[in-house]
């Protein structure tokens, strides 16, 4: 996927409303629209040509590598890493790695203090403006849940882990949460199920799992 995102809507780059984030990252809905507003809406895109919403109030929506961003500037924020480290970093990092969006960029590390990113697999710069040479060992935080493609971009998002075929693919659907190399959405799943069907019945009749629909059950019943 080129990482230059058309100020529109279209196939491939999905379309996220508030409410989505929310559900597909179990957030709150006040906070994911405050932290749109702030960072993404503001100081994030200071600068960057490249659009990251469309639409105003309740009526606004994000692309997959915005859902991507959010989801590890999410992470970085709940291991004590401070908002104004984080909008710093990363605008260090968008300069260095000249991406337009460099937390989805599967080179972001953090030992919990400051964010940081590898440039040769081994080598580990710390993102501020000294841009000091780093060699500590630092675990990755957040990409057992993210696939990347050979640019090293967000590719797609696993919400439940990739132990389960439940995954958020801008390919298909909008993004919107199906199961895994089908266009079958986990919501008609968990639909049925809540409209009384059996799990035997709905893997039967979409032909997959069982697994699958109680996976597609367990993400809708942690969204609610």
């Amino acid at each position: 996927m080129n990482a230059e995102v058309k100020k529109k809507p279209s196939l491939g780059i999905g379309l996220y409303t508030i409410p989505d984030v929310a559900k597909i990252l179990h957030l709150d809905r006040t906070l994911v629209r405050r932290w749109l507003n702030e960072y993404w809406g503001n100081q994030f895109t200071e600068g960057n040509k490249n659009f990251s919403s469309w639409g105003q109030g309740r009526e606004k929506a994000v692309h997959f590598f915005t859902l991507i961003e959010f989801y590890v500037f999410y992470q970085l924020r709940i291991q004590g890493v401070s908002a104004q480290n984080i909008v710093k970093s990363y605008e260090v990092i968008r300069n260095e790695l000249k991406t337009p969006f460099p937390f989805a960029n599967s080179s972001i590390l953090t030992d919990r203090k400051k964010i940081f990113y590898t440039t040769d697999g081994e080598l580990i710069i710390n993102a501020d403006k000294s841009k000091q040479i780093n060699f500590k060992a630092i675990i990755e935080q957040f990409c057992h849940k993210i696939d990347f493609d050979k640019d090293r971009l967000a590719l797609r998002y696993w919400p439940l882990g990739k132990g389960k075929n439940l995954v958020v693919d801008p390919h298909h659907q909008l993004g919107q949460p199906t199961i895994k190399s089908t266009n079958i959405l986990a919501e008609t799943l968990y639909a049925m199920h809540t409209a009384g069907e059996k799990i035997s019945f709905i893997s039967s009749l979409y032909d997959v799992t069982e697994s699958d629909v109680k996976a597609s059950i367990e993400f809708f019943n942690k969204a609610a």
